[in-house]
């Protein structure tokens, strides 16, 4: 049986070049960056040196805008939770996200709803994508923060963040976009998109769990939303991961080095897998392809099929996809990011996401365009939903 993994916008296998330069800073390396003596010294220097590294890489002109954290989820937080209460004390402020954002943005906004901050969830048209003029007809007075993400993890959108920093400085706002799928992915510069924050996570470009990484820009209000000793220039409390961080920046240097040839051929994959399905399967499409999409996930609609059936299948199989949104995939709710972009719930329930690798290959791409058509003819004869929407065959 084969064995073919297509979640990488999931999660990652760490690249052994990595693991190679993090090897040091667990062992001969290991101090506090925070200690004076000469081995934490020593930990300092490699912390701020990959800081330089990991500031250059993604265009920020301070190091000290670069802020490093536990997991992309808590950058997501701090940024909102972090910015909107400071430049907006006691409530009343509008925040503006998309409506298809991580939950590591949703729940936040949530969590400022009820504390007396005005929310509004803007929601994509039906290419996928948040269009300026609608971000523009949603802007209010007193809209202080603006939250969109950059790359869609489900359907692979590329939202104008340039374009849509300029709507919101325009109305007085801050921006911020959730990088995390599209680092080492898309281009990607803070000064040319103009955003004010930024966050990341290590683990989904092939760097290790349990790090994430923030762009403050420099001048920006902000509140710690970790207290404790001061680290992280008094923005992010807590002893730095620095062997996460050495991982984070060199895995982040390995994308940016093949960026030009290995998302070209992802590409072509992608598209090979949509076009190869779509041909076979009837009443099956891939959804929001207009505009600007992430060249490494491709997104699957067949009707009348549960995606938590399809993927169990395709598991027994040796074949890792996901359905929905993989950081929810134990829900039985079908996707929030299908919903928002007007797909109707029946028909979102057989969403499947496929996103791809370095690992991915032409005959993973042929394993699965031979498996995945039986599977489906399958479970639609015996899917009376199948038979309700479309009549038997």
């Amino acid at each position: 049986m084969e064995n073919v993994y297509f979640d990488y916008a999931a999660t990652t296998p760490v690249d052994e070049r990595v693991v190679e330069a993090m090897l040091p800073f667990f062992s001969e390396r290991f101090g506090n960056a925070n200690a004076l003596y000469s081995l934490g010294r020593d930990a300092h220097r490699g912390l701020e040196e990959y800081r330089e590294r990991f500031a250059a890489a993604i265009g920020a002109k301070k190091p000290d805008e670069v802020l490093f954290t536990g997991a992309g989820t808590e950058s997501d937080n701090a940024a909102l939770i972090g910015i909107l209460p400071r430049i907006a004390k006691g409530g009343g402020a509008h925040l503006i996200v998309s409506a298809y954002e991580h939950h590591a943005i949703l729940e936040p906004a949530h969590w400022l709803e009820k504390r007396g901050y005005d929310v509004t969830y803007l929601k994509p048209r039906s290419d996928g994508h948040i269009h300026a003029d609608d971000l523009a007809a949603a802007m209010q007075e007193n809209t202080k923060l603006v939250s969109i993400m950059h790359g869609n993890n489900e359907i692979g959108a590329l939202n104008d963040i340039k374009a849509l920093a300029e709507v919101a400085h325009a109305g007085g706002a801050l921006m911020h976009t959730d990088a995390a799928q599209t680092l080492g992915k898309a281009a990607f510069d803070v000064g040319v998109l103009g955003v004010d924050a930024a966050s990341f996570s290590a683990h989904k470009i092939y760097g290790p769990k349990g790090v994430g990484g923030m762009y403050l820009k420099a001048g920006t209000r902000f509140d710690p939303l970790l207290k404790g000793g001061g680290q992280e220039f008094k923005k992010r409390s807590g002893t730095q991961n620095l062997a996460g961080v050495v991982g984070f920046t060199v895995a982040l240097e390995l994308m940016l080095a093949d960026q030009d040839t290995e998302m070209p051929r992802l590409a072509v994959l992608r598209d090979r897998l949509i076009e190869g399905i779509t041909s076979q399967l009837e009443n099956t499409e891939a959804t929001a392809q207009g505009g600007e999409r992430l060249p490494n996930i491709a997104p699957l609609l067949i009707k009348g099929v549960e995606g938590e059936a399809m993927l169990l299948q395709l598991d027994n199989r040796g074949i890792a996809v996901s359905t929905g949104s993989a950081c929810s995939s134990g829900s039985l709710e079908p996707s929030h990011v299908l919903l928002s972009c007007g797909i109707p719930q029946e028909v979102a329930h057989g969403s499947l996401r496929l996103s791809l690798g370095r690992q991915t290959t032409d005959a993973h791409v042929d394993y699965f365009l031979e498996v995945f058509p039986p599977i489906v003819e399958r479970l639609r004869a015996m899917s009376p939903v199948y038979t309700r929407m479309f009549g038997s065959s």
